[in-house]
């Protein structure tokens, strides 16, 4: 199985483990959330840790968003104390589950009204619309103060970089902006495409696969809930820089079709 944290040309340098942990966390479609938890809910005097499963998706720099209700058990522990850790595991599809890439995110959630992060978890889990204006439920961000990646045996470290391009925006705002009209764009008039990436490029089945976003460093590709991560080469900043990668990705895609 390809390891989407060493998916890179080979004329690139060794990836960071930056590099690698965003990889791992980009590819997700859930994760695991541990908060503390609520004192009034604890059971003894030292504070109790709870482990919980929840849908993520990621702004541009990698910030983890989730969508969850103040019903949840998770979300009144944040209202206590709001430090999480949130495990993105990479280790699906390896026989052998410890030789593959893990990823903890050490962060404090927030509550965000972003409208771009509402359309990036949206687009990533479809069948969220359907509650994602209950009142009980709000959209958070997980704002990211270390983190620490297992890429398999001996692998392993703890950094403080975890952001793409050190999180003040000013190498993906732009990106961010035409993102919505790349995705159109791309289902729309280069279907084809797609499918070529998620076929020939990440040797997945099935007809229909559509993308659903596109960040610096790759695009998210998604079919009845199945999501798949095609990383680039090389980062991109904007709409014309994201042409070119995914016209070369095409071109590498009908090379390997041929």
């Amino acid at each position: 199985m390809t390891n989407p944290a060493e998916t890179q040309s080979e004329a690139l340098p060794k990836p960071s483990p930056a590099f690698q942990a965003r990889a791992v966390a980009r590819a997700c479609r859930k994760a695991v959330l541990a908060t503390t938890l609520d004192p009034s809910q604890a059971a003894g005097e030292k504070p109790t840790p709870y482990a919980s499963l929840v849908l993520v998706a990621f702004d541009h720099d990698a910030t983890p968003l989730l969508l969850i209700s103040q019903l949840a058990e998770h979300t009144r522990n944040i209202a206590a104390d709001a430090r999480v850790s949130l495990l993105c595991d990479g280790t699906d599809g390896y026989a052998e589950p410890l030789t593959g890439p893990r990823v903890t995110l050490l962060a404090e959630a927030e509550v965000t009204t972003d409208p771009r992060h509402r359309v990036r978890f949206l687009a990533r889990h479809p069948g969220a619309a359907m509650y994602a204006d209950f009142k009980d439920f709000a959209f958070y961000k997980l704002k990211v103060s270390r983190a620490h990646i297992v890429a398999g045996f001996g692998r392993i470290h703890w950094f403080d970089d975890y952001l793409y391009g050190g999180g003040d925006g000013s190498d993906w705002a732009k990106l961010a902006e035409a993102e919505a009209g790349i995705v159109e764009h791309m289902n729309s008039d280069h279907a084809d495409a797609v499918q070529l990436y998620a076929t020939k490029l990440l040797g997945l089945a099935g007809e229909g696969w559509t993308l659903c976003g596109v960040d610096p460093e790759g695009a998210d590709l998604i079919r009845e809930g199945t999501l798949a991560r095609l990383a680039f080469d090389k980062p991109v900043s904007d709409a014309e820089a994201a042409r070119v990668e995914l016209v070369r990705l095409v071109k590498r895609a009908r090379q390997q079709a041929a």
